[in-house]
């Protein structure tokens, strides 16, 4: 005979919980360096004004703390599992922002495409295949003599595309083979962007305030 043992929400508290905002996690996001894991907003707003970890105080990187975080979807789906109604209830506080402001909410494509056949959508010939979701206008720079210049430096795509995105697409541009998108550099006011970052991340937190398009630039990968 099997015993089922129950344990309370409250005794997980500590391990599901941001030491920033004291709330569950949402968009769980670990700091490589040391393992420790914060609401990516509460991080970010801190790595803002700090380089170190607001748990341990280890210095993230002295110049760049953003490039060494990263969203840590296990933990994400823990927490939503363990908290009846966390998910729910932040989706539709998300979907109210950007209502209130006449814009999509990026989430509701993301949701869409996680559906079973969302990867392989009957569409008409004629119909747009962009998704639905905000939209970011970025000039690609290349800053190295070693790798050719795009033939069309301006792109719109999804804000919701990150960095290794954008590698692959300029690797099958310019060096022939997608699979090479490791052998580059992506930049932002020569700082190096996480391969992880997504568009939309990188306008608010390096492009904040600045006119569009998001000028980013490439080369090739520096071994440091």
């Amino acid at each position: 005979m099997t015993m089922e043992r129950r344990i309370k929400l409250k005794a997980l508290n500590s391990h599901i919980t941001c030491k920033i905002c004291r709330g569950y996690f949402i968009d769980a996001t670990t700091v490589t360096e040391c393992l420790h894991t914060f609401c990516k907003s509460c991080l970010v707003k801190h790595l803002e004004e700090n380089n170190t970890c607001p748990t341990c105080d280890i210095v993230i990187h002295q110049s760049h703390p953003l490039q060494y975080i990263s969203f840590d979807r296990t933990m994400q789906d823990i927490v939503y599992k363990l908290v009846p109604d966390l998910q729910d209830n932040e989706i539709k506080r998300e979907r109210d922002f950007y209502r209130a402001r006449n814009l999509p909410c990026p989430k509701d494509a993301a949701l869409a495409a996680d559906k079973p056949g969302a990867d392989e959508p009957e569409q008409p010939d004629n119909t747009d295949c962009h998704r639905k979701d905000e939209q970011v206008n970025v000039c690609l720079e290349c800053i190295s003599t070693s790798l050719r210049t795009l033939k069309r430096s301006f792109i719109r795509c999804s804000a919701q595309a990150t960095i290794t995105h954008l590698k692959k697409f300029i690797a099958k541009k310019v060096l022939s083979g997608m699979e090479k998108y490791r052998e580059i550099d992506i930049l932002c006011n020569d700082e190096l962007l996480g391969k992880d970052h997504t568009l939309k991340f990188v306008y608010v937190t390096r492009w904040r305030f600045r006119d569009p398009p998001l000028r980013l630039q490439y080369r090739p990968k520096i071994d440091l």
